[in-house]
């Protein structure tokens, strides 16, 4: 079932934004004075927003409150388990309020990247909600895929998803193909930041869910390859053919295009992924948030909580859990997400 993002309408309290609440974290780059705006009803995400913005910055704010618990738990969905608590800060990254200052947070789990900051956008709050899946997805992958390509075309493929398609001008696979089609399958770019690399991931991606491979069987066996893995890999344990073939035969598919490259999507894929999410995955994360929900409003302390999601996740989910959790390898740095025309500085 698609979940479509549509910005709530401005309401009578746009511009407002509440006094009290939790300390901000310190943030990857802002450095203005954070307010408080509220938290999402599961208590996983907080989210703050630049005191001297716009209030159409502060709508976007509320907005994110409200929908930031359906981002967090198709995310949980996508990759197979539960993430922590993060904070959100939405403000005119690099002075922009469309949405083009992209999204930033630091390394790529829930400990070191929890801080994360997402461009505010205007009358369009969809697109500050697939910024926010952009690094959210990034802090699920444990530490894996750090500042790689492979990494940021599945964090990108994430957005799309679960964003709707919402940052479509982000879009680099188009460039990818203009430049010659390099081979970023058999190797992995140590960069998430080049155009070419990142395109090739997401026309590849595309081109796996085409096959009939959903985004979250995706994103879980990139996450368990780890550092090292590439997409030919990705491509052999997905389908049981030899790694070998996953080039020629994704060159072949892509020159068969009738209209080429026009998009991250060549293949027109995205529109089946969350029909594909595991059903029990979306169950788990329901139980997980009830769990929650319950034990604040009877003011349990943490110790109990965590108790009350190990219940609801199960034994078995536990178990997988605990064999796959490692400590974080990611270098904590900034992250930053930037359509393919905003370099860095």
């Amino acid at each position: 079932m698609r979940h479509p993002i549509k910005p709530t309408s401005p309401s009578k309290n746009q511009g407002t934004v509440k006094r009290d609440g939790p300390p901000a974290p310190g943030w990857p780059s802002f450095k203005g004075n954070s307010q408080f705006v509220g938290t999402s009803p599961s208590g996983r995400v907080t989210v703050y927003v630049d005191a001297a913005i716009d209030p159409a910055g502060v709508q976007n704010a509320q907005d994110l409150v409200n929908d930031s618990d359906r981002v967090v738990a198709a995310n949980d969905a996508l990759f197979g388990t539960t993430g922590g608590p993060v904070s959100v800060i939405v403000f005119a990254l690099d002075g922009r309020t469309d949405g083009t200052g992209g999204a930033d947070h630091m390394g790529y789990d829930y400990t070191s990247g929890a801080a994360i900051e997402v461009c505010a956008s205007f009358n369009n709050s969809a697109r500050v909600s697939a910024l926010f899946e952009a690094e959210l997805s990034e802090c699920s992958m444990n530490g894996n895929l750090c500042g790689l390509s492979t990494g940021e075309a599945l964090s990108r493929w994430c957005a799309s998803v679960i964003g709707n398609n919402a940052l479509s001008d982000f879009t680099t696979a188009p460039q990818w193909a203009q430049d010659g089609m390099q081979d970023f399958v058999n190797q992995t770019d140590q960069s998430d930041t080049n155009p070419d690399s990142t395109g090739c991931g997401m026309a590849f991606i595309s081109w796996l869910m085409s096959l009939g491979h959903g985004l979250d069987k995706i994103a879980q066996t990139m996450v368990s390859l780890g550092d090292a893995g590439t997409l030919a890999q990705l491509y052999a344990n997905l389908t049981t053919d030899a790694a070998a073939n996953a080039w020629p035969n994704f060159e072949a598919a892509i020159q068969n295009l009738p209209n080429g490259v026009t998009s991250d999507d060549p293949f027109a894929a995205a529109p089946k992924q969350l029909a594909n999410v595991a059903p029990w995955t979306v169950a788990v994360a329901g139980k997980v948030f009830a769990a929650i929900l319950a034990d604040l409003a009877a003011g349990k302390p943490a110790q109990q909580i965590v108790a009350s999601v190990q219940a609801a996740l199960g034994p078995s989910a536990v178990v997988k859990m605990a064999k796959t959790a490692k400590p974080a390898v990611c270098e904590p740095r900034s992250r930053r997400l930037r359509p393919p025309e905003r370099k860095s500085a």
